[in-house]
């Protein structure tokens, strides 16, 4: 399976046509038919379904297109990353948690990018579970998690600052007049609650059991879940500081006994990073050292 075969499967699956395709490709659209039935054939199942003028993908297209996304991603950042200058150059990935300790990231980054401008930093939105999967995959450089969170299999720096909890609320609610929310409100509130953790860190936060609560929906992204509040779907349990509320339908109030979470930078344990990647790293951990007076 040759990596410009990948190329031509993911252009087709964007373009939905092969004739697009293959002009996007500057390629013949024989040629491209072909290597797609070749490649069906070598893998044994069927990846589109043909129609007379768009063709879609079927079960298993779609789970080889998401595999194929990431094996070109790999395979770019790590030719991107070889065929350095001389200066520090190259592209790092980095998975983040919705945290207010992303300045601390991004100030390294913007700090980074006066000395080394040839490093790219790709930053990637989506919740703990999916930042597991891609360190592992070596899709990911670095992961920012809240915690708590398992760091058995990581290296971790404890990144500063603290997000405090609370529900997230239309602002016509009566929630939303209140200073606090205690625990028995948000028991009794319809609730849109984060995937990452699941009932174990809704258990480990606030002591509440996830099946004695009414659940309407579940989240990895606070603003998603923002939309729902205003659809009128439930009450979102999650950070402050993430959405704001200002000139909006919502309202944030946060919960009573206070209740925050940090967040750490984690990068696989024994991993050998990137010039890129390790520029990145000692930039961070510049950003948490002190200036000498």
């Amino acid at each position: 399976m040759e990596l410009r075969v990948l190329r031509y499967f993911l252009m087709v699956v964007q373009e939905k046509n092969i004739s697009k395709a293959s002009d996007r490709l500057h390629v013949s659209q024989p040629t491209v038919s072909r290597q797609l039935k070749e490649l069906e054939a070598e893998l044994g199942t069927v990846l589109f379904e043909r129609g007379n003028r768009t063709i879609q993908l079927t079960a298993d297209g779609d789970y080889f297109a998401n595999q194929a996304k990431q094996i070109l991603s790999l395979t770019d950042k790590t030719m991107a990353n070889i065929h350095q200058e001389q200066d520090v150059s190259g592209s790092v990935f980095v998975g983040s948690a919705e945290a207010r300790s992303m300045l601390t990231v991004a100030q390294a980054i913007g700090h980074l990018n006066q000395v080394h401008p040839h490093v790219q930093i790709n930053l990637v939105s989506t919740d703990a579970s999916e930042i597991h999967q891609q360190l592992s995959s070596g899709v990911f450089d670095f992961g920012v998690v809240m915690e708590p969170t398992d760091k058995a299999d990581y290296d971790f720096l404890r990144l500063p600052g603290e997000s405090r909890w609370g529900l997230l609320v239309q602002s016509r609610s009566p929630l939303a007049q209140q200073n606090t929310v205690s625990l028995e409100d948000v028991a009794r509130t319809k609730l849109i609650l984060p995937q990452q953790g699941g009932s174990r860190r809704i258990h480990a936060l606030f002591g509440l059991e996830w099946d004695d609560l009414e659940v309407t929906a579940t989240y990895n992204l606070l603003y998603n879940a923002s939309l729902l509040v205003s659809a009128g779907v439930g009450s979102a349990l999650g950070l402050d500081g993430i959405i704001n509320t200002n000139q909006s339908d919502l309202a944030f109030v946060p919960i009573e006994p206070r209740t925050s979470s940090g967040s750490s930078l984690v990068w696989l344990k024994g991993q050998r990073l990137s010039t890129a990647a390790q520029a990145l790293l000692e930039q961070i951990r510049a950003e948490l050292t002190p200036a000498e007076n």
